[in-house]
């Protein structure tokens, strides 16, 4: 990574040289602290922490010619040590008034705030809703189009994307190709509605769950264990969202789901609902969360017949895995939003986490965030 970044920071360099260059930047210094020695809430304890969710960027950009621009982002977040990485380095050449054509690593538009999902100053959260937004990945190699136009009284955008992922994700590596997304967004005035559809081809690996999936190899239980691994199987991805914006007040709801069939993970469902009003510099708001993976254990027609001798150690590996996998919680979070300046934003919000298979698991938690651009 270290010898990508100074071939890439080479290449701005030369194309500075070239082109005029645009440099923005925006961080989110984020601390957060649960209510209570026993309570763990999206990473954070009862010791103050400020790395989970902070974040550092910068974003390069400039024209090459009248039609023709490349950017660069470079990230540094606090759960990798600050350690930097570019997250986006594409061209993008505007072929019409209407269409955009980009390649190279890109944002993938799964959601309302997919392309800011990192600018805390976009919002009125102190983090974007991790139910929903919190996902294996969230950009990709390859190439997108984009059409912007107008039906009447509407605006309408719609985007295609095409290419390959790869990340770390919940300690493994995910990993994806042949990924075809749509997205049409219409906005009329305050209203705006937002579909998105996706799929793709997923391989995960993570050593602990293959060790224990190869154990079903072992017990002569080949095709379960190959039905257990997420080894090149296509997943689907659904979203909708709906938004009324009247600038004094606002309301929004995103809902999503996910599934990969042939494989361990259950089928997900993630959706937030949240409202708020502008009050001269302040913006109070409330969110609710939801995210709910099926309850179903798959593959238990497999175990059906097996011999006492394997029966208990291949149901435990089947179940275990799956159940181990699953999630299921609710969030309800009181948040206000102060403007100290048009570039600088601070928030605070107060989080109740339900955990809907663990009642050990709930937690309150406290954010505050300080938000700015430049």
């Amino acid at each position: 990574m270290k010898k990508f970044i100074a071939l890439s920071a080479i290449t701005l360099a030369s194309f500075a040289s070239h082109a005029d260059v645009r440099v923005n930047g925006f961080a989110n210094l984020v601390s957060g602290i649960t209510t209570a020695s026993d309570e763990t809430v999206f990473g954070y304890d009862d010791s103050i922490s400020f790395l989970d969710e902070s974040v550092f960027a910068i974003q390069i950009s400039g024209d090459i010619n009248s039609k023709m621009t490349a950017t660069g982002q470079i990230v540094a977040r606090g759960t990798n040590d600050y350690e930097a990485e570019f997250e986006w380095a594409y061209m993008a050449y505007q072929a019409t008034d209407k269409l955009t054509v980009s390649a190279g690593r890109l944002r993938v538009p799964l959601f309302r705030y997919s392309a800011s999902s990192d600018v805390g100053y976009s919002y009125h959260w102190v983090t974007a809703p991790r139910s929903v937004y919190d996902v294996g990945f969230s950009n990709i190699d390859g190439a997108k189009l984009d059409y912007s136009s107008y039906a009447g009284d509407w605006e309408y955008n719609l985007q295609g994307v095409f290419g390959t992922n790869k990340s770390e994700f919940a300690d493994g590596i995910l990993s994806g190709k042949d990924l075809l997304l749509f997205s049409a967004e219409a906005t009329y005035e305050w209203f705006k509605a937002r579909g998105v559809y996706g799929t793709n081809v997923s391989t995960y690996a993570r050593d602990d769950i293959d060790e224990t999936i190869e154990i079903l190899n072992t017990l002569g239980l080949s095709d379960l264990a190959d039905d257990m691994y997420m080894r090149d199987d296509r997943g689907t991805f659904i979203g909708l969202g709906l938004e009324i914006d009247t600038f004094t007040y606002f309301a929004s709801a995103e809902i999503t789901v996910t599934e990969n069939e042939n494989t361990f993970t259950a089928k997900s469902t993630a959706f937030y609902a949240t409202a708020g009003m502008r009050v001269g510099k302040f913006t109070p708001s409330v969110t609710f969360e939801r995210l709910e993976d099926d309850d179903e254990i798959k593959y238990t027609d497999q175990l059906v017949g097996l011999s006492a001798a394997i029966l208990p150690t291949a149901t435990a590996i089947v179940t275990g895995i799956q159940q181990s996998a699953k999630s299921q919680y609710d969030l309800v979070t009181f948040g206000v939003r102060y403007e100290l300046d048009p570039s600088i934003a601070l928030k605070a919000d107060v989080s109740t986490y339900t955990d809907n298979i663990n009642d050990d698991s709930d937690g309150t938690l406290i954010r505050f965030a300080v938000n700015y651009v430049f």
